[in-house]
């Protein structure tokens, strides 16, 4: 165990083998590293604008389904929570988890296959390598350095996946993907913490909208095992009620499963250094049968509710409005705010990715009425 940190596992982070930040600093005086990461997190522009970009339904569409902030806050607890059971480092996996979207399009993947479609000649567009970028480049609250100066391990907690082209560009927060080596096991924990999350809310979200219903659902083992745990424990209560009662379940059936599926390999591996874990095959994950479970899911999510009539309705009018507004910006970069010209001129049409990626549902929606409306 680290002596500055004796709770933690030897196969852990801790502050004192952080490789660091990319500007020095001085340590804080009463918190971590990476306690100052999350913080600076919290703080910044991108994550205060993950409250109004979508989840799987536009922030306009309803006040009660998730937003991308909330997932990633639904996210951090679920990783902090498995985290402290396999003794890894809370605070490391906490930074990763509220991070891990701030480079999100507004209107969700829809928003990121439109920009990755404008983008393509130029680049492409991802939005893990561009949480990246926010982090690393376009915030702008310091005056020794852009972005934010996370530590290393943060860093590479964003960076989910990366090609091997993007990997050369990017440096040593990306070599791991070159060598095939692993993250560390708090990123591999928020990375499973972020599927835990969407995949249950978006079960959670589809039901109160009414696109899909509880008895498709029913055909699913891992639903259908909760949901008759449920019904038998509590005969009278309301199907709202017994939405969140199964959801719930189904949500601790997932975070035990990953906790006992990597203590198991973890005592097979037996790592007693973050290198090892970066050495071994994935650490983190579910068992054989849980992973059968959740890929059902996955696959009704995918059909039932984001291929759902009303989503694609909405799909397909996000992808216009984001193409239209690359197009408009590429043509004429006079059309963009000054600050953001002089960017276009510095960088070309990677900045008019930025600016767009920035935006929030309502704000490009709004802008998209302002450059096309004719009334």
């Amino acid at each position: 165990m680290s002596a500055s940190e004796p709770w933690l596992a030897p196969y852990a982070v801790s502050s004192s083998q952080s490789r660091g930040r990319r500007y020095a600093e001085p340590e804080a005086a009463t918190r971590t590293p990476f306690q100052r990461d999350r913080d600076r997190i919290i703080h910044c522009s991108a994550f205060r604008r993950l409250e109004y970009k979508t989840q799987v339904f536009v922030n306009h569409e309803g006040d009660l389904y998730r937003t991308r902030l909330t997932h990633s806050l639904e996210v951090a607890q679920i990783a902090r929570s498995v985290a402290r059971s396999l003794h890894a480092n809370e605070d490391l996996v906490e930074a990763i988890a509220l991070a891990h979207d701030l480079g999100h399009t507004p209107f969700g993947h829809a928003g990121q296959d439109s920009l990755n479609d404008c983008m393509r000649q130029f680049g492409g567009f991802e939005h893990n390598l561009q949480s990246l970028r926010v982090v690393d480049e376009l915030e702008e609250r310091y005056g020794a350095f852009d972005g934010l100066n996370l530590c290393f391990e943060t860093r590479e907690g964003i960076l989910k996946h990366c090609s091997p082209d993007n990997a050369r560009k990017l440096g040593p927060v990306a070599e791991r993907f070159l060598l095939r080596r692993q993250a560390s096991l708090e990123a591999q924990i928020a990375n499973l913490a972020d599927e835990i999350a969407y995949n249950n809310h978006d079960v959670d979200d589809g039901l109160r909208s009414g696109l899909i219903v509880i008895a498709q659902l029913e055909a699913i083992p891992i639903v259908a095992r909760h949901s008759d745990e449920v019904r038998y424990l509590f005969p009278s209560i309301g199907e709202r009620r017994t939405v969140q009662e199964t959801v719930r379940r189904i949500i601790n059936t997932l975070v035990m499963d990953l906790i006992e599926e990597t203590r198991r390999r973890v005592t097979v591996v037996a790592p007693a250094s973050v290198e090892d874990v970066r050495g071994a095959a994935p650490l983190v994950g579910f068992s054989q049968q849980i992973l059968v479970e959740q890929e059902a899911l996955k696959s009704f999510l995918r059909d039932g509710l984001y291929r759902h009539p009303e989503v694609m309705r909405m799909t397909t009018k996000s992808k216009r409005i984001v193409h239209e507004l690359f197009d408009a910006f590429h043509q004429e970069p006079r059309l963009l705010p000054v600050d953001h010209q002089v960017r276009v001129a510095q960088h070309g049409p990677r900045a008019i990715a930025d600016y767009i990626a920035g935006m929030t549902d309502r704000f490009a929606i709004k802008e998209h009425r302002r450059l096309f409306a004719i009334d």
